[in-house]
């Protein structure tokens, strides 16, 4: 094998050696061959798919002594000159160094002067993106009316970066990352031509690592070959790339769904201790339980989607008719949300762990929402309610512990709840009746009448009398005839007995005793609202001098 990199050796030199990208290929290999080019292209996608070979190609395409053509003869001085970086007129301007305006405006006073040699001066600026604002504004008009003799090709990986202006000025192509299938034929004819046997699954291992990026996968297959074996092993390949196999994670999902903590703990340090890729590791784990999902909606349908060996499919058909929908769905979540934070942990190996045990321990696990609810319910009563269904990650049920233990003992079955009146709706019942209840009562059934709102006011039952106390205005409007009638009967419905009513406002009560100023105003409705919703505390309670 020879001593350069893969990539340098192997990089296409025309449209038909590029791998992917078919349809951009097409555009501009017959724009090449109908002399119908754009003044500026925008070439956007990720890293490794092909934005400046073609950028090259097509230079070569546009300069070559037989043009127009649809492909470079690459035998030409021009396209000589251009695939070794010498010629004059092709220009390839790294963004990230050339951020300046000075730099633009240099280069547009360079581009009016006709071309040396070649028919087309090309100017390739890669990672475009990193262009100023200022020179991307200098770069405007340029752009918009080049001369004849210029072209422009702008490479970038981060289009939404671009202002509007620019693109609006170039024909853009968006590439896309490299199908399997495509990568699998490319790298199967390098390994072919180098003379090195392979062994299948370590080429998809191979194609997993690089993410649809052929530069990728031409580095590890680069990084693997260094060690001078004439085949390419399958255990080589997941220990040089750091690649958990499938048979481990196919364990890993069962040792969450047996709940078997130690198990868990043992895969995980074997993991950290092999040199994992974390990231790469949860992606493939996030892809399981995608894969599992579809394979649980749609059975052996789901095959062709899978592109996994049928043996593998069969295995994963057979480890999701295990889990339940529910399960499976709040697990491909859970992972998906618990990347980041792995990957930005101070100690990236206990955050996995954690991760791994809330997988298993999934159904255990309740909405923080779901606790805080418990929690107050057990502060404001002094005991706590039923207990919430299991669920996971935003409120999951998960069907399958219904019937698993808890703890020691084993869950309860949930008991019918006795039917009692309502007391805010009358009816009798034996729990004492009070303000608050008859306040609930009277909200119930004063809706559409003329009655004011007692919700301002606060009121005292002793046998048959209830006596409300309530501002100046609102006992005036409750000693009319009427609405006094209507109120005392809500009053008989909801105590079951004859009441009677009494109005006392703020200046007809008795003098109170020092203590009862300040008792009053923390029991009224309005200043506990107020203390609760800004946080707020009494500190000093006085009377008004003017009344």
């Amino acid at each position: 094998m020879s001593s350069r990199h893969l990539t340098a050796i192997y990089r296409p030199q025309t449209f038909a050696q590029v791998v992917g990208q078919d349809q951009i290929k097409r555009i501009l290999s017959r724009s090449a061959a109908e002399e119908k080019i754009a003044p500026a292209y925008l070439f956007s996608g990720t890293r490794g798919v092909g934005k400046t070979t073609l950028a090259r190609i097509l230079a070569k395409a546009l300069n070559c002594v037989h043009y127009p053509a649809q492909e470079p003869c690459n035998q030409c001085q021009f396209c000589r000159q251009i695939t070794r970086g010498a010629s004059v007129d092709v220009a390839e301007i790294d963004g990230a160094s050339h951020t300046g305006v000075d730099h633009i405006r240099k280069l547009n006073e360079e581009i009016g002067y006709a071309p040396l040699e070649c028919r087309y001066k090309m100017i390739i600026i890669d990672e475009a993106h990193m262009l100023s604002k200022n020179a991307f504004n200098a770069l405007l008009k340029t752009l918009e009316e080049p001369p004849r003799h210029a072209v422009f090709i702008l490479a970038t990986t981060e289009p939404h970066k671009f202002p509007q202006t620019i693109v609006s000025r170039c024909q853009h192509f968006s590439f896309k990352r490299v199908p399997q299938k495509e990568m699998e034929d490319f790298l199967e004819g390098i390994l072919t031509k180098e003379g090195i046997g392979f062994d299948p699954q370590a080429l998809k291992i191979i194609i997993r690592k690089g993410g649809g990026s052929v530069r990728d996968c031409l580095s590890a297959l680069t990084q693997i070959l260094a060690l001078g074996q004439d085949r390419l092993e399958l255990q080589e390949a997941k220990a040089i790339l750091g690649v958990a196999g499938q048979e481990i994670l196919n364990d890993l999902v069962q040792a969450f769904t047996g709940r078997d903590c130690l198990k868990i703990m043992e895969i995980t340090q074997s993991l950290l201790d092999t040199g994992l890729d974390l990231g790469f590791f949860l992606q493939d784990l996030s892809t399981l339980w995608r894969n599992l999902f579809l394979l649980k909606q749609t059975g052996e349908q789901a095959f062709d989607f899978l592109e996994l060996p049928l043996e593998e499919c069969a295995e994963l058909k057979r480890l999701a008719e295990s889990i339940p929908l529910a399960r499976i769905h709040a697990s491909w979540q859970l992972t998906l949300e618990g990347q980041r934070r792995v990957l930005n942990s101070t100690d990236p190996g206990l955050a996995l762990e954690l991760l791994l045990l809330n997988l298993a321990y999934l159904p255990d696990l309740l909405p923080v929402k779901q606790l805080q609810a418990d929690s107050n319910q057990t502060s404001g009563n002094g005991e706590s309610g039923p207990k919430p269904a299991r669920s996971g990650p935003g409120g999951y049920e998960d069907p399958s512990v219904e019937t698993q233990q808890e703890g020691p003992a084993f869950r309860e079955a949930p008991q019918p709840l006795k039917s009692e009146p309502d007391p805010a709706i009358g009816g009798s019942s034996k729990a004492s009746k009070d303000w608050k209840g008859f306040l609930a009562y009277f909200n119930t059934r004063s809706n559409g009448t003329s009655l004011p709102n007692l919700n301002q006011c606060t009121g005292h039952i002793q046998d048959a009398v209830l006596e409300i106390d309530c501002t100046p205005f609102l006992a005036g409007l409750l000693k009319n005839a009427k609405k006094m009638a209507t109120l005392k009967k809500m009053a008989d419905e909801y105590f079951n007995k004859d009441m009677q009513v009494r109005l006392q406002s703020d200046r007809e009560k008795t003098p109170r005793k020092p203590g009862d100023l300040k008792q009053s105003i923390r029991e009224n409705p309005r200043v506990k609202t107020m203390l609760k919703d800004f946080q707020a505390r009494i500190i000093e309670v006085g009377t008004n001098q003017n009344e």
